[in-house]
């Protein structure tokens, strides 16, 4: 099969999923289209070269390393929300708090502690599989989810119920 076409299978079936882990990422939908399309200008120049190297990894450690240089270059500034949370109901309204009390956690955590908790629990990937989309070692995916985990229970002690099982 031509790589060509390869690479528009390959964009046509995952676009979707890398613009679901880049907005899990930035927090924000025009940095996550702007990240997914940064990630298709480093994935189109070195398709030819890939080889026989597996796409989906590939792919995702240029979206993660991109995500974390891209943080370095320019740091994070603070987003206005398009709208309000609907606070209609009094249920919806803890939860839209929770989401946005979550959110705000995660924008305080760094870059790579980001990256390892979208990997390990929204992409669930194994430590060694996270290690190398991420190009560290296994002991640094470890080290940076429990920093990050311990980080996020001080910040917001409420939305954090669902990690409350997962080693720290």
């Amino acid at each position: 099969m031509d790589r060509e076409v390869e690479l528009r299978e390959f964009v046509s079936a995952r676009g979707a999923a890398l613009s679901r882990a880049a907005y899990l990422l930035t927090g924000d939908h025009q940095a996550a289209e702007d990240l997914v399309q940064e990630t298709y200008v480093v994935l189109v120049r070195r398709w030819q070269k890939s080889g026989q190297v597996d796409p989906e990894a590939y792919v995702r450690r240029i979206l993660y390393t991109r995500f974390v240089d891209g943080w370095r270059r320019r740091r994070l500034r603070e987003l206005p929300w398009a709208s309000p949370p609907d606070t209609a109901g009094a249920d919806e309204a803890g939860t839209a708090t929770d989401r946005l009390t979550l959110a705000s956690a995660l924008a305080r955590l760094t870059p790579r502690q980001r990256a390892v908790l979208v990997l390990r629990f929204y992409e669930d990937l194994t430590e060694q599989q996270a290690a190398a989309a991420l190009g560290v070692s296994p002991n640094t995916v470890k080290s940076q989810a429990r920093v990050a985990l311990q980080r996020l229970r001080e910040l917001a002690p409420d939305a954090v119920a669902p990690f409350e099982g997962v080693e720290s």
